[in-house]
């Protein structure tokens, strides 16, 4: 398939462009449907605006404004701000009290690896059993002649 340069008008500016053979090469291995419909200068200046108008990224980068709702911590009492709505029934925790209480509790995985240790040392410790019975080989399989002599 050839590619020749195209003459496209840029929609903000109304000037024209040139829409060149490998941007038409690049535009078909990216699979993109649509031609471009600003000039380079164009986009350059309206990615430009859309950097300055959000400094800290985020949903806020995207226009999206997230919803605050007001409530006090249910550990310390004060006011707060939460980035959801709070549901009957649940805690809700300021920053700092969150921050805590996540140091203070131990993850799952350690929970469990405790756990796991120390039902293994009662076990051992527990045992009734004598040392040597539990080392004892498996009894060998016996044959018809031998379980036979046996009776």
């Amino acid at each position: 398939m050839d590619f020749v340069d195209r003459i496209l008008t840029c929609t903000d500016c109304g000037g024209q462009f040139v829409f060149t053979a490998g941007e038409q090469l690049f535009f078909l291995d990216k699979q993109f449907k649509n031609d471009p419909k600003r000039c380079k200068p164009c986009k350059s200046r309206r990615g430009a605006q859309a950097v300055s108008a959000t400094p800290g990224g985020g949903p806020a980068a995207a226009g999206i404004s997230r919803t605050e709702t007001r409530t006090e911590c249910s550990e310390c009492g004060i006011s707060t701000t939460v980035p959801f709505k709070p549901t009957q029934g649940r805690p809700v925790l300021c920053r700092q009290c969150y921050k805590n209480k996540m140091t203070a509790a131990p993850t799952a995985a350690e929970t469990a690896s405790a756990a796991e240790t120390a039902a293994s040392d009662f076990v051992t410790a527990n045992s009734s059993a004598p040392t040597e019975a539990r080392r004892q080989p498996p009894p060998q399989n016996l044959t018809a002649a031998d379980s036979a002599s046996a009776i």
